[in-house]
C-alpha cells in the first residue's frame, strides 16, 4: 500500500509540474511575442502574464500539497 501512496504523490507532484512548466512557457511566450509586435503594450502584457504565472505556480503548489498530504498516510 505505502508504494501505491508514493506513486501517487509522484504522480501528484509530477504531472502539476509539467501542467505548469508547459503553461508558463507558453503564455511567456506568447506574452514576449505580443511585446514584440506592439512594444507600448508591454506593460500590460507583462503585468497579465506575471499574474498569469502566480496562478499557474499555484497549481503547482496544490499538486505538492496533495503530495504531501499522500505521505502523511504513511
Amino acid at each position: 500500500m505505502e508504494s501505491l501512496i508514493a506513486v501517487g504523490a509522484g504522480l501528484a507532484i509530477g504531472l502539476a509540474a509539467i501542467g505548469s512548466g508547459i503553461g508558463m512557457g507558453i503564455a511567456g511566450g506568447k506574452a514576449l511575442e505580443g511585446m514584440a509586435r506592439q512594444p507600448e503594450a508591454a506593460g500590460m502584457l507583462r503585468t497579465n502574464m506575471i499574474l498569469a504565472f502566480a496562478f499557474m505556480e499555484s497549481v503547482c503548489i496544490y499538486g505538492l500539497l496533495v503530495a504531501f498530504l499522500l505521505f502523511a498516510e504513511i
